[in-house]
């Protein structure tokens, strides 16, 4: 069936098939460690450690990675994050008295630099199958490509607890090894070789973008990540535990569902905005940024008003993911389309960069800001962090000056 679309159709499939294969283990992995490291007694804070490394990596790894993927082709950056996470897996596969804190942190730590190395590889092919001409084809292809990704991680946090359930940690393990041992060969046999492999070969100085649109997205791209994990990765499932009282698995399947959710509005958003090779794509950006910070702050006044808390969260909290999945879906068609296709790796992997260190910042505030003052304060510092990437996204030039002065 494959012999009968066109290349970069077929690339499209493979490189997209190797994302969902990788990002349905890496849902499963994080939702089987928590569960079970909590089932052997350790502590939340025990437990939230054992991915610090995974987080931090992540920061490491996007900007190391883009010039790999320049220097080497993004197949083979491709093919090494798939290898990592193998290797991740089958370290956590060791007798249970050698799992210690330290020992399941390095594999995270494998994990985190496996995941941004196929991340990044996946979504700089994108812009090299897609004419420059055809942007509201490449617009589709990110969209679906991010989209899918956070439902099937969505999916992963189900799967880690079904085979949990099942046929425990180990055969969970194994199971999830030996089905991404199989996409890896695949990937090796059938991967275009040497796609996305810069025509000259980029210095290590190089890592860190001259270009302003990059750097105006990355800046908006680390607050708009900061503004979601400053209250969502810690301080939401505390906050339903602690003062909502909901059990342990009513928290993970409601997060777990909203992430699939979350999910499905980005393969859509292409239908909600415009996009041509001509159309002014900042004044999209505002415009959804602007509704997106207004989704934090009003929930915040419900919350500080006493509107009944349970209802308020999840409508407030669908609000936000609908329009936080438009945004991300924007921004990261925004990335590839402003990317020069020259080493387009490069500038993805700077981009991802920012992307993970506001992750990492939103995670450490999230706890922090949530101990000294609650949720509450969380939204307006959410708020904020949202209306400052509005702003800089907004200075973001037009792609066709640009391209002109690409040109010259």
């Amino acid at each position: 069936m494959l012999a009968n679309l066109s290349p970069a159709i077929r690339q499209y499939i493979l490189v997209t098939g190797n994302y969902w294969a990788f990002t349905l283990t890496d849902g499963a992995l994080r939702m089987l460690v928590v569960l079970h490291f909590h089932q052997l007694g350790y502590t939340a804070l025990e437990v939230a450690m054992l991915f610090l490394f995974y987080e931090f990596f992540g920061v490491v790894t996007n900007l190391v990675g883009g010039y790999l993927g320049a220097r080497w082709g993004l197949n083979r950056t491709m093919n090494i994050g798939l290898g990592l996470q193998i290797v991740a897996l089958a370290m956590l596969l060791v007798p249970s008295h050698w799992l210690t804190v330290i020992w399941v942190m390095f594999a995270q730590a494998l994990s985190g630099i496996a995941k941004d190395l196929n991340k990044m590889s996946a979504k700089s092919t994108i812009k090299l199958l897609v004419p420059e001409a055809a942007q509201g084809q490449l617009y589709k292809w990110v969209a679906l490509l991010t989209g899918s990704k956070n439902t099937l991680k969505g999916i992963g946090f189900f799967l880690g607890g079904l085979l949990l359930t099942w046929i425990g940690f180990a055969g969970a393990v194994l199971a999830m090894a030996s089905m991404l041992t199989v996409v890896w060969l695949s990937s090796l046999i059938f991967l275009k070789k040497d796609t996305g492999k810069a025509t000259f070969k980029p210095k290590f100085k190089e890592l860190f973008s001259k270009s302003r649109p990059i750097n105006i997205l990355s800046v908006a791209r680390f607050l708009l990540f900061g503004a979601r994990d400053v209250w969502f990765v810690v301080a939401l499932p505390v906050f339903l535990a602690s003062q909502l009282n909901w059990d342990h698995w009513q928290v993970g399947s409601f997060l777990a569902l909203w992430i699939i959710g979350y999910g499905v509005v980005q393969g859509f958003a292409p239908r909600l905005t415009s996009i041509t090779a001509t159309h002014r794509t900042s004044n999209q950006a505002v415009m959804w940024g602007a509704l997106l910070t207004l989704s934090p702050l009003l929930l915040a006044v419900a919350l500080w008003q006493e509107v009944p808390i349970t209802p308020a969260i999840i409508v407030g909290l669908a609000l936000f993911g609908l329009l936080f999945a438009i945004n991300s879906s924007l921004h990261s068609y925004l990335i590839v389309s402003y990317s020069r296709a020259d080493g387009v790796s490069l500038d993805v992997g700077f981009y991802y960069m920012a992307n993970a260190a506001g992750r990492l910042l939103g995670t450490v505030l999230s706890g922090w800001v949530y101990q000294q003052s609650g949720i509450l304060a969380c939204l307006v510092i959410s708020g904020i962090l949202l209306a400052l990437s509005t702003l800089v996204v907004g200075q973001l030039p037009e792609r066709s000056a640009v391209l002109t002065s690409t040109d010259q």
